[in-house]
């Protein structure tokens, strides 16, 4: 089942869940593309490696090509304002299919979108640094970048056409790959995000063009927090997650990531920071896909209200609208929730702590590149505490990093205001 995005829209902005997955209706008005080829083969990789290579890649997909003006029409018609300066090319945009693995550890396969910049000067042998853009929270896996034609693709779109390559994953579960999506595990999607930067080193050369290695990390709300992590993860050389010292980390500009679950996000669904439909989305979410990760129930009735616990885990099976999320549930965490598990929420201990502690602790490291921290103080979905204690741990790690407060407009306009910020930034750096 696939909703159309200005239904969705509609239903969110009813229900103030601006700040989620929901945006302007593009599809209706974006520019025509060119309709997509079959799939291109990728090249054949000894049977003996089909399940150990992390970030094989699997297939490229052409999803269509824009030049200069209908990009910049795009980006307009998002709500964002890119000048001349910004929305420099056109470009040509592919769904990658790739090797990864599960939260277990097990082979699996993700997809993404992997986007080129078009008409560059002719220079050569020209390398092209690569955007990593990680996206924010989406139920229906039909939004994710590589199937999505709207929101999905507007800030890869942007950073594109700068003159970048943009590797923007789908996560595990969304998109075409299998499975249901682990929302909110920190370690899985840094294994996806970093599986696709090594696909699209391959796709590029396999399209006639070659990265340099350089990355620059960026993502809204989950993908956020999620660019943090990958940060990190490249720091180190990628090495937990098999070994690739390739890329380069240059520069994190994260935007509205939910960074400090126990000590910002969760208080704040408790004294109003939150507001009340957004904090009944994102838990609902995290706790029944945390629950396939760290048990902490054996029957949704343990955690759930009656009539909610019948239905809540199917609502978030990556078929469902927000809409049938919203229609479905009640009008707050509260609601929702067991008087016990209500309070368990307040002063998490055992399974719970566990699964939120794995998730914290993004920015406890010292990154060696420049860092901006983008947020709003109107933001009630992911408040800005959040990007403040960010800040205090890069801080207490011996690096200063500014939290770019973008005023009083909440967590989509956080969004808005931010991507042609970054934008600028990078291509700046990378002068």
């Amino acid at each position: 089942m696939k909703q159309t995005r200005a239904a969705t829209t509609a239903l969110v902005t009813a229900v103030a869940l601006a700040g989620l997955a929901a945006a302007p209706a593009l599809a209706a008005t974006a520019p025509t593309v060119t309709p997509a080829a079959a799939a291109i083969p990728a090249a054949s990789a000894p049977a003996a490696q089909k399940h150990a290579d992390r970030g094989a890649l699997l297939s490229v997909t052409p999803l269509g090509e824009l030049d200069r003006g209908e990009v910049a029409a795009f980006v307009a018609k998002g709500g964002v304002e890119a000048d001349a300066q910004l929305v420099r090319y056109g470009l040509a945009a592919y769904r990658l299919t790739y090797r990864t693995v599960t939260p277990q550890g097990a082979p699996t396969t993700a997809t993404g979108l992997f986007v080129l910049p078009k008409g560059l000067p002719k220079s050569g042998d020209r390398r092209l640094p690569i955007v990593s853009d990680t996206h924010g929270t989406m139920v229906h896996r039909d939004y994710a970048p590589s199937v999505g034609d709207d929101f999905g693709r507007l800030s890869p779109y942007l950073y594109a056409s700068t003159g970048r390559a943009v590797a923007a994953p789908d996560y595990l579960g969304l998109g075409q790959g299998p499975g249901l999506h682990p929302y909110m595990d920190t370690k899985s999607a840094v294994t996806a995000t970093v599986d696709m930067l090594r696909a699209s080193r391959q796709a590029a050369k396999q399209l006639g063009r070659a990265l340099n290695g350089d990355v620059y990390a960026t993502g809204f709300s989950q993908g956020g927090q999620v660019a943090m992590a990958v940060g990190r993860e490249l720091a180190r050389g990628a090495g937990s997650t098999g070994g690739d010292r390739h890329f380069r980390l240059k520069a994190l500009a994260p935007v509205a990531g939910p960074y400090d679950l126990s000590g910002t996000e969760i208080p704040a669904l408790y004294d109003g920071r939150v507001n009340p439909m957004s904090g009944l989305f994102y838990t609902s979410y995290f706790l029944t896909a945390q629950n396939r990760i760290h048990p902490l129930y054996k029957d949704p009735a343990e955690v759930f209200r009656q009539p909610y616990a019948k239905v809540v885990e199917q609502l978030f099976d990556t078929r469902h609208t927000e809409e049938d999320v919203v229609k479905n549930l009640p009008g707050s965490v509260k609601e929702l929730l067991t008087p016990a598990f209500y309070e368990e929420m307040r002063h998490p201990s055992g399974a719970l702590l566990k699964a939120i502690e794995a998730n914290d602790g993004t920015c406890d490291w010292k990154p060696r590149v420049p860092v901006r921290l983008h947020t709003s103080s109107g933001d009630t979905d992911v408040p800005i505490g959040n990007a403040r204690t960010c800040a205090a741990d890069l801080a207490d790690n011996g690096l200063k990093a500014p939290v770019v407060d973008q005023g009083e407009v909440d967590h989509f306009g956080a969004f808005k205001k931010s991507i042609p910020q970054i934008a600028r930034w990078f291509v700046a750096l990378g002068r």
